[in-house]
């Protein structure tokens, strides 16, 4: 019995407890049913496959185990987007959601797709689709001090997934000195942060009386390689455009309403075939309400073309949209008439 005791007060080789604690391990009977450890001292697994009844590592891991049910009784579900813990440090993605609860709506951007033969980079995401959405961001500092700052634009297809983000690059004296006639560099942007298409704007005539230096916008996809423009045409009483090619050969043409203002409805500028007999297409001013008509000069447009065009004319529509942004809809004076208020 003494021998005995001694043996158990006696410190176990290999370990840090003193002497009285039993080893951390079971005895040799359960030995066989236990094929792994955890060593706290290293945090990694360890074999005893010296042990009887140690069968070697297990078969490929699938993922899953043979013979699982689902989550027991009681067990509480991960709530939708929820990826596990995951190692500290490293950084978890999350799949886009929209609406989530107690946080704000996230945006997904459009997967980008296959590139078509002869596509400028950027434009394949033009490929697939026959509508555009262009929501501009409501700037803060301009609503409350009317000091006109670049303009920011989310640029959707229409299931809302982002395909390019705009913003303006004019210096502030160009901005606030000549206000919506102000000659502009829009830079477009894909989800990787590349530029894929640049709107130049230079200073123009915005006089209906002048038939001579007027409005027109050159598109650029990539950057420095033009691929369209858009001319304004003289006319005294309808705004309309032409839409012409990278030879500026003329493509197609845009007119739009005598009177553009509208109370609670949509502006369209229809895009028509070169004998203007035919609609092909239309670019949208979209009715955005009352308050944000009247008070700010942040606007939403809808541009539909045909599936099959050209995804350089598509992107040459883009910079007819914002041609018209800047024309009619981007001076602070015209916000009562957009509004209704007379």
């Amino acid at each position: 019995m003494d021998k005995q005791n001694a043996q158990m007060n006696a410190p176990h080789p290999g370990t840090n407890l003193p002497a009285g604690y039993p080893p951390q391990y079971p005895p040799a009977a359960f030995q066989g049913e236990i094929n792994h450890s955890f060593s706290p001292r290293v945090g990694d697994y360890y074999s005893k496959a010296g042990h009887p009844g140690y069968l070697g590592p297990q078969a490929a891991y699938p993922g899953t185990q043979a013979g699982y049910s689902g989550p027991q009784p009681g067990y509480s579900v991960p709530p939708p987007g929820y990826s596990g813990a995951g190692p500290v440090g490293f950084p978890v993605q999350h799949q886009p959601v929209y609406n989530q609860p107690g946080g704000p709506a996230v945006v997904p951007w459009m997967p980008a797709p296959p590139v078509p033969p002869n596509c400028p980079p950027g434009l394949e995401y033009l490929s697939q689709i026959d509508q555009i959405l262009i929501h501009q961001q409501i700037e803060i500092l301009e609503v409350i001090t009317s000091f006109e700052t670049n303009n920011k634009y989310e640029i959707k297809n229409s299931l809302g997934q982002r395909i390019y983000f705009a913003t303006e690059d004019t210096d502030c004296c160009t901005r606030n000195c000549l206000g919506a006639s102000r000659p502009f560099t829009l830079r477009i942007l894909d989800n990787m942060g590349r530029e894929v298409i640049t709107l130049e704007r230079p200073l123009r005539c915005v006089s209906c009386c002048c038939p001579c230096c007027l409005q027109e916008i050159e598109i650029q996809a990539p950057p420095g390689v033009p691929v369209g423009y858009v001319v304004q045409n003289w006319h005294p009483c309808l705004p309309k455009f032409t839409v012409q090619n990278e030879r500026r050969e003329d493509v197609l043409k845009i007119t739009g309403p005598c009177l553009v203002c509208s109370c609670c409805a949509d502006i369209d500028f229809e895009i028509k075939s070169l004998d203007e007999e035919n609609v092909v297409g239309k670019i949208s001013k979209q009715w955005t309400g009352l308050v944000r008509e009247a008070f700010t000069d942040a606007d939403n447009f809808g541009i539909q073309f045909p599936l099959d065009l050209d995804v350089k004319m598509k992107a040459v529509m883009l910079g007819a949209c914002f041609l018209i942004d800047f024309m009619f809809f981007e001076s602070s004076g015209n916000r009562e008439q957009r509004a209704g208020v007379w």
